[in-house]
């Protein structure tokens, strides 16, 4: 189960629920994060839409998104909204949802192959990655990107580092994007090959000492293609046109001609 470090939900919180019980006057839910507290469905919310009957519209075992529209701690008593949440914030939800569950199964890992509980690997991992990185899922993702650094830097343990560290190395796939840029260089001077070869070379090098993650490819000459690997699209369009500018400054700086032929696109 998902855990929250609050005890209770807070008005106006979407969170997740499991419809455990249909009635003629609304239904009861249980709060998947908060320890399953059972709260209350109106029927006047369940729907903006009219429906002759509430079971045209939910079902007992129906897991989804709820507004939280009132929470009575003293009384024990929270009152949900089906109808106040928007689309946009119920793929929102249902997306971090399964991110923490994901993160949670990482968590549960850890904790086994060191002999602890959850409930520790939370306390001494996870809600230190959510304090620094605002999400456990998150913080896991800069672990399998960037080794131990994360956890250092969120104060996690010496103990879990490398437990975590190779369970988000191993579990966690960082999805990337692919995009090329193809360069048209020409030089007519005795040694143009030579100036040409110089200037794939200083870009190549170049996008290494950048930490770029590019290659090069003779694509038919003058023709020469860029391809490059990166988290984001924008990010990588942009990593492309500079390591292109250090190929077409060399050529044009050395007599030669260069141009973009074909911008990176999706």
């Amino acid at each position: 189960m998902v855990k929250k470090r609050r005890e209770w939900p807070l008005q106006g919180e979407i969170v997740i629920g499991t419809i455990v019980e249909v009635f003629d006057k609304g239904a009861y839910i249980t709060l998947d994060e908060y320890d399953n507290k059972k709260a209350y469905l109106p029927l006047n919310e369940v729907s903006s839409s009219w429906s002759h009957n509430i079971r045209d519209v939910i079902r007992e075992g129906q897991k989804t998104a709820f507004k939280v529209i009132r929470v009575n701690p003293a009384k024990g008593h929270i009152d949900l909204s089906l109808k106040r949440v928007a689309d946009v914030e119920k793929e929102r939800k249902l997306l971090e949802w399964k991110r923490a569950k994901k993160a949670e199964v990482l968590l549960e890992f850890a904790a086994k192959k060191l002999g602890k509980t959850l409930n520790d690997a939370y306390n001494e991992v996870g809600w230190k990655l959510e304090d620094r990185y605002g999400e456990i899922y998150a913080g896991l993702e800069e672990v399998a990107r960037k080794g131990k650094e994360p956890l250092l830097a969120a104060g996690v343990s010496k103990e879990w580092i490398e437990v975590v560290t190779e369970l988000a190395k191993e579990h966690i796939e960082i999805p990337l994007v692919k995009l090329s840029i193809v360069l048209e260089l020409k030089c007519y001077k005795p040694n143009g090959i030579n100036i040409i070869k110089k200037a794939l070379i200083e870009a190549l090098n170049y996008a290494k000492m950048k930490g770029y993650n590019v290659k090069i490819y003779a694509d038919g000459a003058p023709k020469y293609r860029i391809d490059g690997v990166a988290e984001d699209y924008k990010q990588l369009k942009s990593i492309l046109r500079e390591v292109a500018g250090v190929a077409l400054e060399i050529v044009n700086k050395d007599g030669g001609q260069g141009r973009i032929l074909e911008e990176p696109k999706k």
